[in-house]
């Protein structure tokens, strides 16, 4: 087969674009894994953005990536020119890209990456699927969308957002690392050098952190000495706020873990006993294939509340407990105190959380949409 650009291919190239958070990258790698897996000869390369995070993610995975200048849109004077100017060298460098091969798919998985990826094989007629794993569609992927031939979700309740009738919806599920599949625990005690004998409560803030969760479990800290015998904490603070938060436990008499970022999450979240973070669409996926009960901290600045939306699908399950982000640090730290007093205290509860969060976990979503996106590049 001669390709757009003069060489000769049959092989299928799969176009994974977006990035900005890891909410984006980490949903598309184990699909991109399960290509791989699927059909060897398959050629997989990441559009990513310029954020520390993407690159963080990509780079141990040996899969090529290209950091594209697009960012997202202001509608401030002074900042519209620089996002058209972005927009326009992403759109350029993608367009080039496509232009190699004929038997390309696009995958869009959100953020504003993925919307001049797109753009170009939307003009070149390739054929374009959106990861769309939040319960409530992200600007871009609204966007996007009218280019889409089909759609993979995580929620039922996403479909309404996507009504074109050229796009096929499919309910999927978010997938994940392979490493939830079969997740070991000990791997993680005994790498951090962790008790055995005493439960585990994780804190995290996702992986860019959180301040304001942070700064509440901090303030709980001398609570949470009482319950020393038994706990024990591991904290993830995000990269830019591990040695402030590992100052506020110099005096703290329960034993505890701050890192600024691990990697290996799915032994991790298996580990943990209880769980207190964001409700990110990965994040709560994670905590229900972990069978982690979990106090979701929903982020609160987002216009469609989707993290609370998220959480919301945990808490119906009986898999997990609302805690509101309040502007107060006092009425936050109060509220979260109690919520996790009880629950730190009553194993028979947090045992039916778990088993309520193994209900609606979907562990082969990875496989479904790698299947999905083969038969896309087949059908065209």
């Amino acid at each position: 087969m001669t390709m757009q650009g003069g060489s000769k291919s049959g092989d299928r190239h799969f176009y994974f674009a977006g990035g900005g958070t890891g909410g984006h990258i980490y949903p598309a790698l184990p699909v991109a894994e399960q290509i791989a897996r699927i059909e060897p000869a398959a050629k997989i390369h990441f559009f990513c953005s310029s954020r520390s995070i993407d690159q963080r993610v990509l780079a141990p995975t040996g899969f090529e990536y290209t950091v594209l200048p697009a960012r997202g849109l202001s509608f401030r004077l002074r900042e519209l020119s620089g996002f058209f100017r972005s927009f326009v060298q992403s759109y350029r460098t993608a367009k080039q890209a496509i232009a190699q091969y004929e038997n390309i798919v696009v995958v869009g998985v959100g953020g504003y990456v993925s919307a001049p990826v797109c753009l170009a094989a939307h003009r070149r007629k390739v054929p374009i699927a959106l990861l769309n794993v939040d319960i409530v569609p992200g600007r871009a992927n609204r966007v996007i969308a009218r280019w889409a031939d089909e759609v993979f979700v995580q929620f039922a309740e996403t479909e309404r957002y996507f009504t074109c009738k050229k796009v096929k919806v499919n309910v999927t599920g978010c997938p994940l690392r392979s490493g939830f599949r079969n997740p070991n625990p000990n791997e993680a005690m005994e790498r951090l050098n962790l008790d055995k004998d005493k439960k585990v409560l994780l804190i995290t803030g996702a992986s860019s952190g959180s301040q304001s969760i942070n700064r509440t479990v901090c303030s709980l800290v001398g609570k949470l000495d009482a319950l020393a015998d038994d706990w024990q904490i591991i904290h993830l603070t995000g990269p830019e706020n591990e040695e402030e938060v590992r100052d506020k436990y110099n005096d703290a008499r329960i034993s505890h873990k701050v890192l600024g970022y691990f990697d290996d999450m799915p032994n991790l979240l298996a580990a943990a006993d209880l769980i207190i973070g964001r409700s990110g669409a990965v994040s709560v996926a994670e905590y229900a294939a972990a069978g982690a009960p979990s106090i979701c901290m929903p982020y609160p600045h987002h216009k469609d509340r989707h993290q609370y939306l998220n959480a919301g699908k945990l808490v119906e399950a009986g898999a997990a407990v609302i805690v509101d982000d309040l502007p107060d640090d006092e009425d936050r730290a109060q509220w979260l105190w109690e919520e996790l007093e009880v629950l730190m205290k009553d194993e028979e509860r947090r045992k039916e959380m778990s088993e309520a969060c193994r209900a609606v976990a979907r562990p082969q979503a990875d496989v479904k949409i790698a299947e999905g996106l083969l038969g896309m590049s087949q059908d065209k």
